[in-house]
C-alpha cells in the first residue's frame, strides 16, 4: 500500500531532479511509481494522428519516479514519513516529523463540455 496518495505535495530526495517540489498527479501502484508535476520531463515523440486531432511532434511530458525516491512534505514544508493515528473506525495519516494531521486535498475536475 502506498503511502503517498494523489494530490500529495512531495519534494524528490534522489535522482537527477533532487530537490524539486511538486504535486502528484497520479499513482501507479502495481509498479510502485508516482507521476509528479513539473518532475521527470521527458521528450516524446509523437506521430500526427488526424482522427484524434493530434498534431504531432515532439512533447515534452512528465514520467513516473520510483516512489521510494520521494518524500511527502508536511504543513510546514519539511520532508517527513508518515504514519497513521486510527480513532474508532477511522483512519488519519499524521506526519512523523511533527505529529500533525496529513491533510486530505480533494480536487474537483469539470469535465469539458462539447
Amino acid at each position: 500500500m502506498a503511502k503517498i496518495k494523489k494530490n500529495d505535495q512531495i519534494i524528490v530526495i534522489a535522482g537527477k531532479d533532487k530537490g524539486k517540489k511538486g504535486r502528484v498527479l497520479r499513482v501507479i501502484v502495481d509498479k510502485n511509481r508516482v507521476l509528479v508535476e513539473g518532475v521527470g520531463m521527458i521528450k516524446k515523440h509523437v506521430k500526427p494522428n488526424p482522427q484524434r486531432n493530434v498534431a504531432g511532434g515532439i512533447l515534452t511530458q512528465e514520467a513516473p519516479i520510483h516512489i521510494s525516491n520521494v518524500a511527502l512534505l508536511d504543513s510546514e514544508g519539511n520532508k517527513t514519513r508518515v504514519g497513521y493515528h486510527v480513532e474508532g473506525a477511522k483512519k488519519t495519516r499524521i506526519a512523523r516529523s511533527n505529529g500533525g494531521a496529513i491533510a486530505e486535498k480533494k480536487v474537483t475536475t469539470t469535465a469539458k463540455k462539447k
